[in-house]
């Protein structure tokens, strides 16, 4: 029987992040004298920091050395946040567990930093069965390309068609579309169903996902 496999993002996804890229973002841009509400960020929410940048930044966008720097003291200030309380979305252990037993290979497909990730697979512990770990720093093109799910497919071994997408964000979707794969979508903090439509299913927390529903999807199996 052919393998199968599941990729999951990670923010929105395996931790709850919303608020704590929030408040890193808030802090950074109030060091650097600008304000950022609540309601631009989450137009933001799910981009690479380049982007987010620009967008909060306006006509006052950094050079590429001072996005970098001010990318490295967000994602520190992130990790601070999140170190000592981790917000791991309710079920993400128990589904990994579960996943894994049934045979299924697992990865993560993120285009957050190697060290946010690596902080993610520490809290998560014995659950984290991961057959590959694709970051930030092994792609060269932001979701919606479908480079990053491509990338972890090949490290795991496994063809496209038989893998699902965990998703939190249109972006993601697409590019698990792109990619020839299915893609499931959680509606976390800052998302709502709606938003995540294109996706093949849609659900409001991982505590509703199973090995048999993965293998209904992949397979085309009511």
């Amino acid at each position: 029987m052919e393998k199968l496999a599941v990729i999951f993002d990670m923010d929105g996804v395996l931790i709850d992040s919303y608020h704590a890229h929030f408040e890193s973002w808030r802090m950074i841009a109030a060091e650097e004298g600008l304000q950022i509400t609540e309601e631009q960020f989450a137009k933001t929410f799910g981009r690479t920091s380049r982007e987010i940048i620009a967008a909060l930044w306006g006509q006052h966008t950094p050079n590429d050395a001072r996005i970098r720097e001010l990318d490295e003291r967000k994602e520190a200030a992130f990790r601070e946040l999140i170190r000592e309380n981790f917000p791991i979305m309710p079920g993400a252990p128990e589904l990994l567990e579960s996943l894994h037993q049934a045979g299924f290979a697992l990865a993560i497909g993120s285009s957050g930093p190697p060290e946010n990730v690596e902080l993610t697979v520490q809290k998560l512990g014995p659950a984290a069965h991961f057959g590959a770990i694709i970051t930030g720093k092994d792609v060269t093109r932001g979701k919606p390309d479908p480079q990053v799910f491509l990338l972890a497919a090949e490290r795991l071994g496994v063809a496209p068609r038989s893998c699902a997408v965990v998703e939190d964000a249109p972006p993601g979707i697409e590019a698990a579309h792109r990619a020839g794969m299915k893609a499931v979508g959680v509606a976390s903090t800052g998302r709502t169903k709606e938003m995540l439509a294109a996706a093949d299913l849609v659900v409001s927390s991982l505590q509703e996902l199973s090995p048999d529903v993965f293998r209904r999807l992949i397979l085309g199996k009511e």
